[in-house]
């Protein structure tokens, strides 16, 4: 799938599973005029059918903070091969988020990641499967979150820029092929080009990770290519399956043309 709106132009702790404002009942997603105005740009003229009994998507009512909303999808049909995920914030500056590719070793999809919500909006998740596309997604009640004032300096953001961590979680599943789960973060400032220099008070352009990539070993977990609606400092929380591999690389590459690489032990640490 390869959507034509990709986005133009807080470090996120996840130390455990993400805590919503409220049951995700309460937030489906709503009727959006911003949408159909949306759609064809970032789908062009396909089928769209409902995700329900394939893929669930988690997010909060109210976000805490509106710079780092974390979204979780997750895979409810563990027979369906989720090969791509797009998400979208329709009421942000540039909507689409991210686009998401997934190997065969992500397993049954469990992933999470951080968005900017700009204002009051849908989120939502169209994923690709070998049957054709099918969205689902919430309503978030957030604002401001593309222009929010980055977390640290500008020195101290450049200065740590590229710089990666992964985390590994137990699994307690015993089997022949073990499911694992890490959360890996990379120190970006992600600059949307809508923040303000607190001292100069004049816009910091846009910077941002546009593409990630994380590989187990020679094996391709997860790609990402993304914009200025991925949280500062991006985080991804996801399970996989386990190949014996003991490393995982993650590869990034920013719009200001810098490219970084870590090779990350899987030693637990959580």
């Amino acid at each position: 799938m390869a959507p034509k709106l990709i986005c133009a132009a807080a470090l996120a702790a996840l130390t455990a599973g993400p805590v919503w404002a409220g049951d995700a009942v309460q937030n489906p997603l709503t009727a959006s005029a911003t949408w159909e105005d949306l759609r064809e740009d970032v789908l062009g003229d396909v089928a769209l059918a409902s995700a329900d009994g394939i893929l669930s998507v988690d997010a909060p009512y109210r976000a805490h903070d509106a710079a780092t909303v974390p979204i979780q999808l997750k895979q409810t049909d563990p027979n369906a091969q989720i090969r791509a995920a797009t998400v979208v914030v329709d009421e942000n500056p540039a909507p689409v988020a991210g686009v998401f590719t997934f190997g065969d070793g992500m397993g049954a999809l469990d992933f999470e990641l951080r968005v900017r919500v700009d204002q009051y909006s849908n989120v939502r998740v169209i994923a690709e499967t070998e049957d054709g596309f099918h969205m689902t997604g919430r309503y978030v009640k957030a604002s401001g979150g593309c222009s929010a004032p980055a977390t640290k300096d500008a020195a101290a953001a450049l200065a740590n820029m590229g710089m990666m961590k992964l985390k590994s979680f137990d699994s307690s599943a015993q089997m022949s092929t073990p499911r694992r789960e890490a959360q890996i973060m990379v120190r970006h400032p992600n600059y949307s080009g809508l923040q303000r220099d607190q001292i100069t008070q004049l816009f910091i352009p846009a910077h941002f990770i546009d593409h990630l990539e994380v590989w187990q070993g020679d094996e391709l977990l997860f790609t990402m290519d993304g914009g200025i609606s991925i949280a500062e400092n991006p985080v991804f929380r996801f399970g996989y399956n386990d190949n014996g591999a003991e490393t995982l690389t993650v590869k990034a590459t920013d719009t200001d043309g810098n490219s970084f690489e870590s090779v990350l032990a899987k030693s637990v640490t959580g």
